[in-house]
């Protein structure tokens, strides 16, 4: 946890949880309890919405098999895209009732009531998608340094990768650095940040004008 903002996580406890799961055996279709605390279920439920999206998304573009399968990929893709969505927003709404900026009897509604300072300053991203992010660059760390240990391509691909892991490090370092200067100057009263909903349309059958149609037959 993060000393200087009771109750919250701290970018350090994220990245680590991030990466302990993807080292997990099986996961992310195994996977271990949750930390205590209904705000680590969500950041845990997040990041294994993004493993199997990355998984997904590298069988979408395989070339040599039926197009039934990558409409299937597809399919699920749109289902992961979804739940990855909802769990960040469950993280933002149960961050901000620790953090006392918003009602938590209106914090899963789509007006949620604000109790935010008159003088703190909006901060356009919210901590729930900072995290998205972070569990983002975990894969791509992770993919990255296991391209750095190919024994199957020579040393200048492992010598590309090796660069381009050391960007992808300096990149969640400094996103984690944002994360813990947000929820600080949250938990300070000089910041906030809103709960955004995503309204993903086209998984919705009556605001999708194409699932619309086929529900008339048209």
């Amino acid at each position: 946890m993060n000393p200087s903002a009771p109750g919250l996580p701290s970018a350090a406890d994220i990245t680590r949880l991030h990466d302990t799961l993807l080292a997990h055996p099986g996961w992310p279709h195994v996977e271990p309890p949750a930390e205590p605390g209904d705000a680590w279920r969500w950041v845990q439920a997040n990041h294994r919405c993004n493993s199997l999206l990355w998984a997904e998304e590298d069988l979408a573009r395989r070339t040599t098999v039926a197009d039934a399968e990558i409409a299937a990929n597809k399919r699920a893709i749109d289902g992961y895209n979804q739940a990855r969505n909802d769990a960040t927003e469950r993280v933002d709404e149960l961050l901000l009732v620790t953090l006392g900026l918003v009602d938590a009897a209106s914090a899963r509604t789509d007006a949620p009531v604000s109790r935010v300072p008159p003088d703190a300053r909006l901060n356009s991203e919210t901590a729930g998608a900072m995290i998205d992010r972070l569990s983002i660059l975990a894969l791509k760390i992770h993919a990255m340094r296991a391209q750095t240990e190919r024994g199957d391509v020579d040393e200048a691909h492992r010598a590309v990768s090796r660069v381009k892991l050391e960007r992808l490090l300096q990149q969640r370092h400094d996103l984690a650095g944002c994360l813990d200067a947000l929820l600080a100057d949250a938990g300070a009263g000089r910041a906030y940040f809103k709960i955004y909903r995503q309204f993903k349309m086209y998984n919705d059958p009556r605001f999708n004008p194409a699932l619309v149609q086929e529900r008339r037959g048209t």
